[in-house]
């Protein structure tokens, strides 16, 4: 005999059509109101930089659009090309140079280290992905004195390689191209091996294409990373000269006498690049992070 299911009531149907409409409204609010909570300090800096630095000594960061006390004095104090605006786009191409390369470096290295294990099985491999993820547990403060220790050792305090050799093999990273790569079909590797491909080609002629975007993701979050990162620059750099852009801004906070109005300029500039990074890389950006979080 023949069954049919039940449809259910035209009732149930619009119940469960108004809560679903209940909860898109509540998580749009909720969102709506994270993104407020997150543009909050940005826009205030913005505003800030428009006016003098005594305002800012005076009431403070504030949302309140006072055309009477904004100017372009700060912007213009910041590429007029004097003493100090000198020494900011000397931090401000230091930074470039030293975010451009370890981010290359950075995605290379661990591409290169996820392939591995994601896509050859080897005695080690389960070891190996158990050191890397027990590495994203120890806190960087842990690590910090005893690579210290050992820039010294290895004289490289007050070089760019000493900032960013420590970084390259960055474990989250790893992780994160591994369960991208994991849930590739292994077929890949034979069809090109058949074709006649070495390894290498194999490894950046079929599954580097189809990683772009794991790449796009690592670069914005790497990209945020090595161009904030302060603690460990301060600590390797000594001569003036080759200051990164927090280092350097920070220098202008002192006992003597604050320059807030090069500051507040100079770091809503400072925002212009990962700005720019992310909108070379969005179209990639959600699909690379939501990949690589339900693949594996």
């Amino acid at each position: 005999m023949m069954t049919t299911t039940a449809k259910p009531p035209q009732k149930d149907k619009m119940g469960i059509q108004k809560k679903q409409t209940i909860l898109s409204i509540l998580s749009t609010a909720w969102f709506a109101f994270l993104g407020i909570i997150i543009i909050f300090p940005v826009f205030a800096g913005l505003l800030a930089s428009f006016r003098p630095g005594r305002e800012l000594i005076r009431k403070g960061l504030s949302v309140n659009l006072d055309i009477s006390t904004m100017t372009l004095n700060n912007y213009k104090y910041l590429f007029s090309w004097n003493a100090d605006s000198k020494k900011y786009f000397m931090w401000f191409k230091n930074s470039m140079v030293l975010t451009i390369t370890t981010v290359v470096l950075t995605l290379l290295i661990c591409y290169l280290v996820a392939y591995g294990i994601s896509m050859y099985v080897f005695k080690l491999r389960n070891i190996i992905l158990f050191l890397v993820i027990a590495t994203m547990m120890v806190p960087f403060e842990i690590l910090m004195l005893p690579l210290y220790k050992q820039m010294i050792d290895i004289k490289l305090i007050n070089t760019t390689a000493g900032v960013i050799l420590p970084g390259l093999c960055a474990a989250s990273t790893i992780f994160f191209f591994r369960q991208y790569m994991i849930g590739l079909p292994k077929e890949l590797l034979d069809a090109g091996r058949i074709d006649g491909a070495t390894e290498y080609g194999i490894c950046f002629k079929i599954i580097f294409p189809i990683t772009k975007p794991a790449f796009a993701s690592m670069a914005i979050l790497s990209t945020m990373g090595a161009w904030n990162n302060m603690l460990w620059p301060m600590l390797v750099f000594r001569d003036a000269k080759k200051f990164t852009l927090p280092i350097g801004l920070n220098t202008l906070l002192t006992p003597y006498g604050n320059n807030y109005d090069l500051l507040i300029a100079g770091s809503m500039f400072a925002i212009i690049p990962i700005f720019v990074v992310f909108l070379c890389f969005q179209s990639y950006f959600i699909d690379g992070m939501t990949a690589g979080a339900v693949k594996g």
